[in-house]
């Protein structure tokens, strides 16, 4: 089950963290789209979760994700590192067994994220939305669209990206992949895992990513008010609006992109259930985007929705305050 050549790490690494040789079961979890191999091991009857690392790649570095998550679970919200080896890119940590997502998903979420951007700056890594704008590029250049749409799209990602101020106090320490897949929560409280991702980013891309799976329309104040300890104001809300889209039109990109690149036929008329109908599949579980198929539905409801908000008044009104007041 183990990769040939990693045996021998892991093996150093049961021996340094619990003096045996071997485990005593072990099971590969397949959910999600880490590209580490992780396992569920047991020793001495208590399960634990092993994680190695084949990629040797800069966002697989084992220095900046191990610190990270160390990190974190200093500060209480990932599972305790048991053992970690930068040299053979393993790392052993608690096992944590999940319950049902309770129905205050967006407060607890808020609430883990203010610990989370508090912590000690991540290396950073890349400029998130540099590198995303260009995917989103590559993706208005694609013809995947009809021209009215893509015209329409087109138009309302560049006034996004003119009107939203990059300010360098929002630069903090993010995890940067936070679907349910890498959200547990054990009955009492959340724990974040696989910090394959995880640099300084600004922290409205993630309070915007988090908001689409767990936040109820009309309740944006209840929740920014939950993360920064206090009444957000306009600003923040414009902000927290504002990167909504962007991160809509990223999404759009991103899967619609991937999607055909897995072979999927792109149908843009397509029947889909509505936006949120879909993100409380994706958080039971119910669905997931691994396939084309799947990740061609997500893509066409981001941009489906961002296209509709961007042709209403609040979308004009909020570039123009935005400018107004930076």
């Amino acid at each position: 089950m183990i990769p040939e050549e990693k045996q021998v790490a892991v093996r150093r690494a049961l021996q340094t963290a619990f003096r045996v040789d071997k485990f005593e079961g072990a099971e590969r979890l397949t959910r999600g789209l880490s590209s580490a191999q992780i396992y569920r091991i047991t020793i001495g009857g208590r399960d634990y979760l092993l994680r190695v690392i084949l990629r040797t790649d800069a966002i697989a570095d084992p220095t900046r994700q191990f610190a990270c998550m160390r990190a974190a679970a200093l500060a209480g919200i990932a599972p305790g590192v048991l053992y970690e080896s930068v040299e053979d890119r393993v790392l052993i940590s608690e096992f944590v067994v999940s319950q049902p997502f309770p129905t205050n998903m967006a407060e607890r979420m808020a609430a883990t994220l203010r610990v989370l951007h508090r912590l000690p700056a991540f290396p950073k890594i890349m400029s998130y939305l540099e590198v995303m704008d260009g995917a989103v590029q590559r993706f208005l250049a694609s013809g995947l669209l009809m021209q009215e749409q893509m015209a329409a799209f087109r138009d309302g990602y560049e006034r996004l990206k003119a009107s939203y101020p990059h300010d360098e106090a929002d630069q903090v320490s993010c995890h940067n992949d936070l679907k349910p897949d890498n959200v547990i929560f054990d009955g009492q409280q959340i724990w974040l895992v696989d910090w394959e991702a995880a640099f300084l980013n600004d922290r409205y891309t993630e309070l915007a990513v988090v908001s689409n799976f767990y936040l109820e329309e009309g309740k944006a104040e209840a929740y920014l008010q939950t993360y920064f300890g206090e009444t957000p104001g306009q600003r923040r809300l414009l902000k927290f609006y504002l990167m909504r889209q962007w991160m809509h039109c990223i999404y759009a990109a991103f899967f619609l992109t991937s999607s055909v690149r897995l072979g999927a036929t792109l149908d843009v008329a397509m029947e889909l259930p509505e936006f949120r109908e879909y993100h409380r599949r994706l958080v039971a579980f119910e669905v997931h985007l691994l396939d084309g198929q799947h990740q061609a539905e997500y893509g066409l409801l981001h941009l489906r929705k961002v296209i509709r908000e961007m042709r209403t008044e609040r979308f004009a009104d909020a570039v123009t305050a935005m400018i107004a007041i930076s």
